[in-house]
C-alpha cells in the first residue's frame, strides 16, 4: 500500500537565515522539540550548510492549504526526518516528508546531501 504523501509549510525562516537558503528539491533535516516551550509539538527544520532555518508551520495563519500543520505530521514522522523542499512561492516553502524508499534513492544518489544530514 503506497504511503499518502505528506506535505507541510515551513515557516519562521526569519527567526534564522531568511528564505535565501531555501532552493527547490533542497533537503531538509526535520527533528522533534518536544522540549519546545512555546510547542509541544515543534519540528525544528534544518538545512545542511545553514544548520537550524524554520519550524514546520503550526498555526492556522501560516499553515498553505493543502498541508499538514506540526501537531497533524508530528506523529506520522519519526523523531528525526527527512523531507524535500518542492515548491517555494514568495515566502511560502512548501515540502514533502520523504518516504522510506524515496530516502534509500536519495543515499544511493552520490550528489545528495543526505550522507552529511544522518
Amino acid at each position: 500500500m503506497e504511503e499518502k504523501d505528506l506535505y507541510f509549510t515551513v515557516n519562521a525562516v526569519n527567526m534564522f537565515h531568511g528564505i535565501k537558503p531555501f532552493k527547490i528539491g533542497s533537503l531538509i533535516k526535520l527533528v522533534k522539540e518536544p522540549e519546545n516551550n512555546y510547542d509541544s509539538e515543534a519540528i525544528l527544520v534544518e538545512l545542511r550548510y545553514a544548520g537550524p532555518s524554520g519550524y514546520v508551520a503550526n498555526s492556522v495563519k501560516t499553515v498553505a492549504k493543502g498541508t499538514y500543520s506540526g501537531g497533524r505530521l508530528y506523529d506520522k514522522i519519526l523523531n528525526v526526518d527527512y523531507a524535500q523542499v518542492k515548491f517555494i512561492v514568495d515566502e511560502t516553502i512548501i515540502a514533502k516528508v520523504l518516504s522510506k524508499n524515496e530516502l534509500e534513492k536519495e543515499k544511493e544518489n552520490s550528489d545528495s546531501d543526505i550522507h552529511f544530514m544522518i
